[in-house]
């Protein structure tokens, strides 16, 4: 099959979804419209990459307004040119409210559709315009796929059709438990997360000062995974709480990375104030670590409260700091937990698994005519 995919090509989301397709079969033309390292892909059998090089910033990336929404206008024409020259058999289309959008204007069927989360959640709040192109893109999608249940709900608030759930899970193979003597002595609470707002990651350096104040002697340390925007306001929070001896920011650490880092942790903590689908809960609980978790939608549906991890409500330090502490005052739980919490990745979040099912939706349109409208 010749998929044509529409998708940011520097996303390590983007990039998974590539590799394993490929190696299902599927010959790929990935269509991306930011200026990226594709080295990433050189190595990739069946697949090219068609770069339009447009520099986007991120608030015009993510911005609602229509003067910022035409670079996606100006690429049509390439995608065009695209699609005469590779011929695809389908579309597929990653994010509504950019490629989704670029990949309705195309009128080229069949088109695939996932939604992502914030094309959902936020951009048809931003105004009439806005939820009006939501609606046309969805109107436009052959299939409507979604990483999560919450997320599909909140997909078919803007149409009827039916919205398929395509978990984003992980590689078992990958992220799998290390040998015990990865784990340090001290007591380390990790977080891995972009340094946004959204995330609460302010919350979870308050909640870990309490849990500070109250562990004296155990000298326990924080580990925060990522980079964005707050990284200055998150540090210098840090050195207000007089805990900055006390929490180490790794900036950015390539996904492959991670499990080592998992494998170090007692409790992996994520505090966001909305989440879509909980990918760094299901990696975490993938390496056998326990995690505690915001009430947001997307952990709601992955973790197992009691069994997996803790789940507590958003924006509340103490709370969060208290479901910590369990795993100090009972460290048989990080084995217990982390035991039931892989158990659970195994049934539902396999990336093998999602990726079959993502190949059954392509199958599904192979013997439908093709071509544009």
């Amino acid at each position: 099959m010749k998929l044509l995919m529409l998708s940011d090509a520097a996303s390590i989301h983007t990039r998974r979804w590539v590799s394993s397709l490929s190696a299902r079969g599927c010959d790929i033309l990935l269509f991306s419209l930011l200026r990226s390292d594709l080295s990433a892909y050189a190595g990739i059998p069946h697949v090219q990459v068609y770069s339009c090089d447009f520099y986007i910033d991120e608030r015009s990336r993510r911005s609602q307004r229509l003067f910022d929404k035409l670079v996606y206008i100006r690429a049509l024409s390439r995608l065009h040119r695209a699609i005469r020259c590779y011929r695809p058999d389908v579309i597929h289309a990653h994010y509504a409210s950019s490629y989704g959008l670029l990949a309705a204007l195309s009128g080229f069927h069949p088109f695939l559709l996932s939604v992502w989360g914030s094309d959902v959640y936020r951009y048809p709040q931003s105004g009439r315009l806005g939820e009006w192109l939501l609606r046309f893109t969805l109107r436009r999608a052959d299939r409507i796929l979604s990483t999560s249940q919450c997320m599909a709900r909140q997909t078919n608030l803007y149409t009827s059709k039916p919205v398929f759930v395509t978990p984003f899970g992980v590689d078992m193979q990958r992220f799998t438990p290390l040998q015990p003597g990865a784990k340090t002595a001290r007591f380390v609470v990790g977080n891995v997360k972009s340094l946004a707002g959204i995330y609460g990651i302010d919350t979870l350096i308050r909640a870990f000062a309490l849990l500070c104040r109250r562990n004296v002697s155990l000298d326990p340390r924080l580990i925060i995974v990522g980079e964005g925007p707050d990284r200055e306001a998150l540090e210098q929070l840090c050195k207000d709480l007089q805990i900055d001896r006390q929490v180490e920011f790794l900036g950015y650490i390539p996904n492959e990375q991670l499990p080592s880092l998992y494998s170090m942790f007692d409790v992996a903590v994520s505090l966001s104030r909305e989440e879509s689908f909980g990918v760094v809960a299901v990696e975490a609980m993938a390496c056998q670590c326990p995690v505690v978790t915001s009430d947001a939608e997307g952990f709601r549906e992955v973790v197992v409260d009691g069994e997996t991890g803790y789940i507590v409500p958003k924006d509340n330090p103490e709370i969060a700091a208290q479901a910590i502490q369990r795993f100090i005052d009972d460290p048989s739980l990080r084995r217990s937990m982390g035991e039931s919490g892989r158990r659970h990745v195994a049934r539902h979040y396999d990336w093998q698994s999602n990726v079959d099912t993502m190949v059954r939706h392509y199958a599904a349109f192979a013997s439908c005519p093709m071509g544009s409208e």
